[in-house]
């Protein structure tokens, strides 16, 4: 009776440090977490991955974003011609009561690759979505030499005024996005691609 006795707390002792054991384990890998420290797996060392959150600094304009706006990475990082193009535009479509918005402007790659995959959703396939948003490797978007202006009234004057300023409408399917076209001053712009899968700069 003695022995059995014996093997029974003998097992409850190993359980309750197990258990102790388990807890403490638990507590040092929160403990970790918050320190942004690699957790613990089954006694080894487990590596975090961390996913940075894209916003401004890749590119995400805010609502009512200006072509002023040196303090917006998406308006600073566009191509400084382009840039000087659309300011200049936007001091003259003032005095005709229209302001030029950025809707979208520079995009890090990585932004660029994020709004391809939301296209790809929403659209059902690659081949559909890219009528829509390049790839990184070959957006104007990243290279800073493309720009989505908004809005409607907006879009409307740089259509009649653009091409003043060499500022010009590249797809038949995007009346929002302008991109930059210095022979347009003397000679109007060029006739726009369809969409973007027809632009051969596209086909990279």
């Amino acid at each position: 009776m003695l022995v059995v006795v014996v093997a029974i707390a003998a097992a409850l002792g190993h359980q309750l440090l197990a258990s102790a054991s388990s807890r403490d384990r638990a507590a040092t890998n929160a403990v970790r977490s918050a320190r942004g420290e690699p957790g613990e797996l089954n006694g080894a060392l487990r590596p975090r991955t961390r996913h940075r959150a894209l916003g401004e600094a890749d590119g995400a304009v805010p609502s009512g974003t200006t072509v002023f706006a040196d303090e917006v990475p998406g308006v600073a990082n566009l191509d400084p011609a382009l840039l000087g193009a659309l300011r200049r535009a936007a001091v003259d479509a003032a005095v005709d009561g229209v302001a030029l918005f950025v809707d979208s402007g520079w995009r890090s790659p990585a932004y660029q690759q994020h709004l391809l995959r939301e296209a790809v959703s929403e659209y059902g396939s690659e081949q559909e979505a890219v009528r829509w948003v390049a790839t990184p490797n070959t957006s104007a978007h990243v290279s800073g030499d493309a720009v989505d202006i908004g809005h409607s009234d907006a879009t409307a004057w740089l259509s009649d005024h653009g091409a003043v300023y060499g500022l010009c409408q590249i797809y038949d399917n995007e009346p929002w996005h302008y991109e930059l076209r210095p022979e347009a001053v003397d000679h109007g712009c060029p006739p726009m691609y369809a969409d973007p899968t027809h632009d051969p700069r596209m086909q990279q």
